[in-house]
């Protein structure tokens, strides 16, 4: 039954050559406004050309890999590393301590919880933790919004209600947006018959909706950069800074952005990446599964040397790991940027000795990435917060951070960064049996508009789910054989594993069919799909 009561796309104040396809709900006028889509036309008509550019780019990356080409720190840019003079510019309000960061997608329960969670910072994910549903895109921009007016509430279908325990956003969690990855696109708005930049939607509608009330707050628009590949897609972002500060009349340099640093080819062009944001660089991230899925991608098909062992046997004590990390905190300090470390997906559970090994397990986790000299670091649940807090908190005392610990003990080769065949642990049937079972729990999830996903008390979200099937590929397509049992990883065994693993899923969750079925067409293909969430966004409505 149609809404009658909710607007129709007509009623909206479309610009020349724009069109909105997505069903307009009572709202949505409000962040579709006619100054957001003219930012988004415009940035689409400059900067539409370089993305598709650099996309292709990446092909070109790949493909020199799989001729026997390693990735490597560029020579043309040695001048940009090896110049000391240059730093990144000041650290901005509410980005100056940061030793404990929220994640998590924008649904209004969330965006509450996540502000009374008492991090430092809420990243609120449009992208690996949310489904680019769109009502999430839409509604995710009104939920932020309104916790920065300080308006936000919520009523669950038991009753239940939610609200922020002060407007006081001096107390509350900073937030930085994450908008969708370069790879994106956002199908239900069109420029000049064009799909547009998913990223670059995200990015338009938060600065309209809500740039000038974070600066009302003494904070500003502050941003986590998805996924980038190499320094002239962080040129992109510069670009749609500046455009979009002129445009707002915003002083250039009030937009900050993180940059996650969770692909292969990124790890070596750490510094020229907060170089292309001169003004507008906040710091690094170490996005550790992403980067492992990445790993796993670039170098599919170069056989045993380039194969991780099980996902859950890959410790950030590996050597490729360690040297990735190390790498990160001595570039960002250089430059005087922070470095944020990587998740905590751990979920709290029920059951006490469950709890008890994995609060040890992030603690440990925590206190070396504290002790490394990262700044501060991730967490995937409210429940974490304090965990991590106290942790960075022994560390660092009264200092809001330790970028003045600069790590000049540490010099990282390209060798380090690509030595992937020291990492410990084995391929077993356990391992293979899990990639499947995550991947289709996962799937089921995105599917129907759920982008984090709590499976065997962690926090999953696409990261997961793409090193899960990017693993089974590479194992497939490589020959490779299980340690515990001997066999080897072939698309029948797979297809049989897939099965068994089906009988066990919680039946709660819904019907795996959908699932099942993608998952076995990216995991079983004859070539490597760049990303599962391409595919999965097409079969969304």
């Amino acid at each position: 039954m149609t809404d009658v009561s909710a607007p129709s796309t007509a009623s909206l104040d479309l610009p020349e050559g724009v069109e909105v396809t997505g069903e307009l709900k009572p709202g949505y006028e409000e962040i579709l406004s006619r100054p957001a889509l003219e930012l988004i036309a415009s940035l689409h008509r400059a900067l539409e050309p370089q993305r598709q550019e650099r996309l292709a780019a990446r092909a070109t990356t790949v493909h020199e890999v799989s001729a026997g080409q390693d990735l490597n720190f560029l020579p043309e840019t040695a001048s940009v590393r090896e110049d000391d003079s240059w730093r990144v510019g000041e650290h901005a309000p509410g980005l100056i301590d940061r030793r404990v960061e929220m994640t998590g997608p924008t649904d209004r329960k969330m965006t509450i919880n996540a502000m009374n969670s008492g991090a430092k910072v809420w990243l609120a994910d449009q992208e690996d933790a949310n489904t680019p549903l769109w009502a999430n895109v839409v509604e995710g921009q009104m939920n932020l919004r309104d916790a920065i007016a300080g308006t936000i509430s919520f009523t669950s279908p038991e009753g239940k209600d939610y609200a922020l325990s002060t407007t006081d956003q001096s107390e509350l969690p900073t937030i930085v947006m994450r908008p969708r990855g370069w790879h994106l696109d956002e199908k239900h708005i069109m420029v000049d018959g064009e799909r547009t930049s998913g990223g670059l939607v995200d990015f338009a509608l938060f600065m309209v909706a809500s740039a000038q009330l974070q600066l009302d707050a003494g904070k500003g628009p502050y941003f986590y950069l998805p996924k980038m590949e190499h320094y002239l897609e962080a040129r992109i972002w510069n670009d749609a800074f500046i455009m979009a500060q002129d445009a707002l009349g915003i002083p250039r340099g009030t937009i900050r952005a993180t940059c996650l640093i969770e692909t292969f080819p990124a790890a070596f062009q750490m510094e020229e990446i907060l170089y292309e944001l001169k003004e507008h660089s906040a710091g690094l991230n170490a996005g550790r599964w992403d980067y492992l899925f990445s790993v796993i991608k670039t170098y599919r098909t170069r056989g045993a040397d380039f194969v991780l062992p099980d996902r859950n046997a890959v410790t950030m004590t590996a050597p490729m790991m360690r040297a990735y990390t190390d790498l990160l905190v001595r570039t960002c300090h250089k430059r005087g940027a922070h470095a944020i470390g990587g998740m905590a997906a751990f979920i709290p559970s029920r059951d006490e000795a469950v709890n008890k090994a994995a609060f040890e397990k992030v603690t440990a986790d925590k206190q070396r990435e504290a002790g490394d000299g990262f700044d501060g670091s991730w967490v995937a649940h409210p429940g974490m917060v304090k965990t991590a807090r106290d942790v960075f908190d022994a560390v660092l005392g009264d200092r809001p951070n330790q970028v003045d610990k600069t790590r000049d003990d540490v010099s990282v080769t390209a060798a380090q960064l690509l030595d992937v065949k020291s990492t410990p642990g084995e391929v077993t049937e356990e391992g293979l049996r899990a990639n499947i079972d995550v991947a289709i729990q996962y799937l089921a999830g995105w599917l129907t508009g759920s982008g984090a996903v709590g499976i065997h008390n962690l926090m999953e979200d696409a990261a997961t789910a793409e090193i899960s099937r990017s693993q089974i590929w590479q194992w497939i397509n490589n020959g490779i054989s299980l340690d515990d049992t001997g066999q080897t990883v072939t698309r029948d065994l797979v297809r049989q594993l897939t099965e068994e693993v089906l009988d066990t899923l919680p039946s709660d969750r819904g019907d795996y069919v959908e699932a099942k079925e993608l998952f076995l067409e990216m995991a079983l293909s004859e070539d490597f799909a760049d990303f599962l969430t391409l595919p999965a966004y097409e079969a969304m409505p």
